[in-house]
């Protein structure tokens, strides 16, 4: 959800250019000094440019849209020389008014333009950074070095008066979510990409005020990790609404961009820090104007449902990670070696979860009926593996079993598929890539594709993909017994038998290698009944 409020206008009052004064005036103004820390006001040399009233620069009060003056902040005007000068002095500390003493002449004309370039940025050269920073919840404090910037036209009237106007957008981020899991977690930055550039070096057009130039990037990362109770990131525990929601502030070039933004969670529970991904269509954002970034974060929670080939049942049925009795959880929720209960569990030899063991000869075509007869067939795993345009996301998070996990694959949907390759989706399911019928094939068939893609879908192509998480597997060999969840792969039946062996069925795999590629592998050699693995129906 988005909304917008207009940034106050700031008024920058009594631009003065001082002369000689009275002895009088010079006592007053030293008392000044003693009693409120501010400059003398005797200083021929100097033009004070004075910002009056709360609504200046350069924090923000969210609920006004009123600004504030920081320590280090500075203004930039051209003399009567064209010469840049600069406030030789500037506030410590947050307040409502302050004179700025800039060294120059000033008699020459009726109005000069006033530039505040930010902290990173001299004379009328703004940097609006791609990497920026707040350690705080809800504060502002980081603006003047994240792209804050602003002109103003200062006009003679007895003294000089402007209006500084901000020339950079802000988003304002309000994460929060319900998800009992993720209130345990930490935000530790957020990334937004855009279609275009809305990071880089501008120029403040002296005419106009506002930002010039292309930019560099299309990416800004704002960190949320700070000191003491935000050493890890700002807590989610608390945000279970917008209107709890903490806010995180981001300075971008204003214009029309497609986002893709990426909060950025971290489980200390389960060591995983990964990412949940909004994004938004086209939409203009226009300077000197916040937008309010509200986001429910949530991820997909998957099934661990785990199975022999075709069984009737769930293989640890009676006994999953979350039984009502504790006692009976031998369901184990990560990688264990060997898994509880195992010589209690293996071999089953009657239904419910035994496997599916029926063989009705060489070439037969021999198809699932219970848990795995929605699985994909041997000839769709291999359209999969071929033509899937297989992308690794080692970031999205998910949960399964009551843990927060990360990484999986992106493949293209069976319809799109079908249609990038001109056939129809009986085309598909009937035969194979190779132009053969799999499910009868009358020798074994191994196919492996080995690919370096590791990005994940575009905004623009992800509705054409869908997500399979690297569930793992177990396997009740006793040499090798266990479950296996490294968060690297996945394993999948499929609902074919493979034809020239009366144990043997069809699966798919798929991995990350020691050279960080993407493996994907189908298989027609899997024993039905010593493999555990999810019965999965692919879309």
């Amino acid at each position: 959800m988005m909304r917008t409020k207009q940034l106050f206008k700031i008024r920058l009052l009594s631009f003065a250019a001082l002369c000689t004064m009275a002895l009088a005036a010079v006592s007053c103004a030293s008392e000044d000094v003693a009693q409120n820390g501010k400059d003398t006001d005797n200083d021929k040399n100097f033009t004070e440019f004075v910002g009056g009233r709360p609504e200046t620069r350069t924090t923000m009060d969210y609920n006004s849209g009123a600004f504030y003056w920081e320590a280090g902040d500075k203004i930039y005007v051209q003399d009567d020389d064209n010469v840049w000068q600069v406030s030789n002095n500037s506030p410590t500390g947050k307040v409502a008014s302050f004179k700025f003493k800039v060294p120059g002449k000033f008699t020459a004309k009726a109005s000069y333009k006033v530039y505040y370039p930010g902290k990173n940025g001299t004379d009328n050269n703004v940097t609006i950074p791609a990497t920026q920073s707040q350690t705080e919840p809800n504060s502002t404090a980081h603006f003047g070095v994240s792209g804050d910037c602003g002109t103003a036209d200062a006009a003679r009237a007895n003294n000089f008066h402007f209006t500084l106007d901000h020339q950079s957008a802000v988003l304002v981020f309000q994460p929060y979510t319900s998800n009992s899991i993720l209130n345990n977690c930490y935000l530790t930055k957020i990334e937004v990409i855009s279609d275009n550039n809305i990071t880089g070096t501008y120029t403040l057009k002296p005419t106009t005020g506002e930002l010039t130039g292309s930019g560099t990037d299309k990416e800004i990362n704002i960190i949320t990790t700070g000191s003491g109770a935000y050493t890890n990131g700002f807590s989610l525990t608390s945000a279970t609404s917008a209107s709890t929601a903490d806010k995180i502030y981001m300075h971008i070039k204003p214009g029309t961009h497609t986002l893709r933004v990426r909060y950025w969670i971290k489980s200390l529970v389960d060591n995983v820090e990964g990412t949940i991904t909004k994004d938004l269509t086209s939409f203009t954002y226009n300077k000197n104007t916040y937008y309010d970034m509200t986001a429910n974060l949530d991820v997909r929670d998957y099934a661990s449902l785990y199975c022999y080939w075709d069984a009737q049942a769930d293989y640890w049925v009676g006994h999953e990670w979350n039984a009502a009795n504790p006692a009976d959880r031998w369901q184990p929720v990560v990688t264990t070696i060997p898994f509880p209960h195992y010589d209690e569990l293996k071999d089953p030899v009657t239904p419910p979860r035994a496997a599916n063991l029926s063989y009705p000869g060489l070439g037969i075509r021999n198809d699932a009926v219970n848990l795995c007869k929605d699985c994909p067939n041997a000839n769709e795993m291999a359209w999969y593996a071929e033509k899937g345009d297989a992308r690794f996301d080692a970031d999205i998070l998910w949960t399964c079993m009551g843990h927060l996990r990360k990484g999986g694959l992106w493949l293209k949907k069976k319809a799109k598929i079908a249609s990038d390759n001109g056939k129809t989706i009986s085309d598909i399911e009937s035969k194979a890539p190779d132009n053969t019928d799999w499910r009868i094939a009358t020798s074994p068939i191994v196919s492996n594709q080995t690919l370096t893609s590791l990005t994940p879908p575009s905004s623009v192509d992800i509705n054409d993909y869908f997500f399979l998480p690297p569930l793992g597997s177990a396997i009740d060999v006793p040499s090798i017994a266990g479950f296996y969840m490294t968060g690297q792969g996945g394993s999948y039946w499929s609902s074919s038998t493979n034809s020239t062996n009366s144990n043997s069925v069809f699966g798919f795999f798929y991995g990350i290698n020691s050279s960080n590629q993407l493996e994907l592998t189908v298989t027609s050699n899997l024993g039905r009944d010593h493999n555990i693995m999810s019965a999965w129906k692919f879309e």
